[in-house]
């Protein structure tokens, strides 16, 4: 039985913002752009530790592999590694257009699988949004000319978007968050993409980063629109995460099963998490990690979460 505030690990591509440091709690970081924060990684290049209790100064990864089974629950065997990444992205400017193969084609190519990720919009200036498939269909041939000509931004939806909203994104889709939008993305760790525009930007030495044209021609869905989808009661379910909505206006009552570990993300207000041997006050912007031991416990105050299961 665990429950562990998290710290993140802190990314400061050259795209991103400030507003996670004003809004969102990420005050600790002194440096002043702030693309995301990893709120839940096991990836080497960004590691989430822990805040608190006896695994303080830890990362997740060390927790969860001296923890076994009674932390990550049950569904975890079903993967060779950590299978998520949770992720707070600030958009200053727009994100590289990219997609990520489908797994039959990962698959033909020796490749990690697919990946499927989601966006739930946490905040947005007037009329922004994200790139996400296609307007019209293309051949192959039509894609890779697009690209080449640097015609594609005239092919790709633009998408509005408003605080609340999720939009899930499987692969294949071409997809980027565009400029002004604050997003929490959960995502499967195993990724692979392929980047097709970057909007002329350059790397510190002055060349333009690579594109994936090859792969991606072969790899994207060409047909406009995205698959629709129904997740039931949640709001994203899919192979490998399920993604809840938790909104605390007094007491909530919530209990892992011992399937899976819960992670609880904070995207507005104060509230005091409880169980039989903790107190622990959680604002917004605060990441908490609970074993999937745990059993039940319980939210107090007001405020929303997003709740992360495998």
């Amino acid at each position: 039985m665990a429950v562990y505030k998290l710290k993140p690990a802190y990314k400061d591509d050259l795209w991103g913002g400030s507003r996670l440091k004003k809004d969102f709690g990420k005050s600790e970081y002194h440096g002043y752009v702030l693309s995301e924060t990893w709120e839940l990684s096991c990836n080497p290049e960004g590691l989430t530790t822990i805040r608190n209790g006896e695994y303080k100064g830890k990362t997740v990864k060390e927790y969860l592999e001296q923890g076994g089974e009674a932390v990550t629950g049950t569904n975890y065997s079903r993967f060779k590694q950590f299978p998520i990444s949770v992720k707070f992205i600030d958009a200053h400017q727009n994100l590289s257009i990219k997609l990520h193969p489908r797994d039959e084609y990962a698959d033909a190519k020796g490749l990690l699988k697919g990946n499927d990720e989601c966006w739930y919009i946490l905040d947005c200036l007037p009329n922004a949004g994200i790139f996400y498939g296609l307007e019209h269909d293309l051949t192959k041939e039509e894609f890779r000319r697009k690209i080449e000509d640097n015609e594609l931004m005239k092919e790709l939806h633009f998408q509005p978007v408003h605080p609340g909203e999720i939009y899930f994104l499987p692969s294949g889709i071409l997809h980027s968050i565009g400029a002004g939008v604050l997003a929490a993305e959960v995502k499967q760790y195993e990724q692979v993409k392929y980047r097709v525009y970057d909007f002329g930007r350059v790397k510190p030495d002055g060349q333009p980063r690579e594109l994936m044209i090859d792969d991606a021609v072969e790899a994207a869905i060409l047909t406009a629109g995205v698959p629709e989808r129904n997740d039931g009661d949640h709001l994203v379910k899919c192979d490998t995460f399920t993604l809840d909505k938790i909104e605390v206006n007094g007491e909530v009552t919530l209990k892992t099963d011992g399937t899976s570990f819960h992670h609880l993300l904070t995207i507005d207000g104060e509230m005091i998490l409880k169980d039989e041997e903790n107190r622990m006050e959680i604002l917004k912007g605060d990441g908490i990690l609970i074993s999937a031991d745990e059993g039940e416990y319980s939210i107090k105050g007001k405020g929303t979460l997003l709740l992360i299961t495998i």
